[in-house]
């Protein structure tokens, strides 16, 4: 570090207004940790403004704590799994992508492993082991992190600085900074401190906002609570989203059935289509063929083969050969068969027909607290891509999820984080 910004340093923590920083970072998550150890490796006086008890909270329950920290794909692939607009990233992945990412980790101690789908993951499968790696290579590089830091505003004075007002551990304190980078989150997973607490600064200093709404989160279906279901997983399921009768969306894989509704992998990616279907007062159901592998004849033929033999079985034994037994008393429903009934031609082709299409109506989504990403945030117009400055607001920043950038899982959106934090980083420090 330079000797003049170690002159800043050593004046930094006991008097923060003796001489202003050169940047102020506020969120020490993925994407504000990354940003404030690469400016301060590029000389930069960097305070970094915690509210937690300690750094990187949700990179420490990340990919169920294993930490997906991000996916090896090539760029064009990665970029369609990145919404409202992909391109607005093209930028940052083009100074600091996967390949540079996986480099960083093993600089700093982190050695990595490949899994299946692309996904990456430290080696020791612990996403703990990141956090304070990053941390601790954050404090090396000379920046000053300080916990228990709950930011209450945020101004920019005459003199054209930044004017940071904190309450630390109990006292009032203010700090000035040449540059401001805001990486304070979303709203997902609130107890590991995002509440949403950059909008409101973001709104303060002239942005404006696409509203914040969960994503990666499991839905609510009408009625399923009476079922007792309790995260049931069935696999090469296809489930298509409707609105208003009108298909928007579609995905193949592994549904998780839940006592309100459903999850697992292809309801996460395409709860960001349910969610803005709701939000626009649509009547949204999702149809669900459980054997897509199969066509109606073909599904008809197993079932015969089925029913070979002197007995005629009743439907809840047929079933039995066709479906895990948890699922069978809601499946029936659905067919409008009961089970102890003797299966006959009409039963059947109820069979047949719920197996290929089973409609649940949506009437809702989980909480923030149970949302992986937060959609929406500060509007991607008013943010230079090339250098995650403001367009309104010159010397200020913005990166990770405050912006409005989300991504489907399996490591994306923390490569998202982490790259606009190095890029604002680079471009701020």
């Amino acid at each position: 570090m330079p000797f003049w910004a170690l002159l800043k340093r050593a004046a930094s923590v006991e008097n923060l207004n003796s001489l202003p920083f050169d940047i102020i970072i506020v969120g020490a998550g993925a994407a504000g940790v990354m940003a404030a150890g690469r400016a301060a490796e590029l000389g930069a006086s960097v305070l970094l403004l915690e509210k937690m008890e300690k750094p990187l909270r949700k990179l420490r329950i990340s990919g169920k704590g294993r930490g997906n920290i991000t996916n090896i794909k090539p760029m064009e692939e990665f970029l369609q799994k990145i919404h409202p607009d992909g391109n607005f990233l093209r930028p940052a992945f083009s100074q600091f992508f996967n390949t540079h990412l996986v480099k960083f980790m093993n600089r700093i101690g982190v050695r990595t492993v490949e899994e299946r789908g692309g996904r990456v993951f430290p080696a020791s499968q612990k996403a703990w082991d990141v956090a304070e790696a990053m941390q601790k290579w954050a404090r090396r590089t000379g920046v000053e992190i300080l916990c228990h830091a709950r930011v209450t505003g945020v101004t920019r004075g005459e003199n054209g600085l930044f004017l940071v007002v904190f309450d630390h551990n109990g006292a009032r304190r203010t700090a000035q900074g040449a540059k401001l980078l805001l990486a304070t989150g979303g709203l997902a997973y609130p107890a590991t401190g995002s509440t949403g607490d950059g909008y409101g600064f973001a709104k303060e200093l002239g942005h404006s906002l696409t509203p914040a709404r969960p994503s990666l989160v499991p839905i609510e279906i009408s009625g399923f609570s009476r079922f007792g279901l309790n995260d049931l997983q069935v696999r090469n399921v296809k489930v298509s989203v409707a609105a208003n009768d009108k298909i928007v969306d579609e995905e193949f894989g592994e549904l998780t059935l839940t006592k309100f509704g459903v999850s697992g992998p292809i309801i996460l990616r395409m709860s960001r289509s349910i969610v803005d279907a709701l939000q626009a007062q649509q009547k949204v159901k999702l149809l669900l063929d459980w054997k897509p592998a199969l066509s109606k004849q073909q599904l008809q033929n197993r079932l015969k083969r089925e029913l070979e033999g002197d007995s005629i079985p009743d439907v809840g034994s047929l079933l039995r050969k066709l479906m895990p037994a948890p699922l069978i008393p809601f499946f029936a429903e659905q067919a409008k068969l009961q089970t102890r009934a003797k299966v006959c031609e009409n039963s059947e082709e109820k069979i047949v027909a719920t197996l290929k299409s089973c409609i649940l109506w949506v009437c809702g989504h989980r909480p923030f607290s149970e949302a992986i990403i937060t959609a929406g945030g500060v509007s991607l117009n008013e943010v230079d891509e090339n250098t995650m400055q403001s367009k309104l607001a010159p010397g200020l920043y913005f990166a990770g999820e405050l912006l409005d950038v989300d991504a489907d899982t399996g490591g994306y959106n923390l490569q998202a984080a982490f790259s606009t934090g190095w890029l604002a980083g680079g471009a701020g420090g």
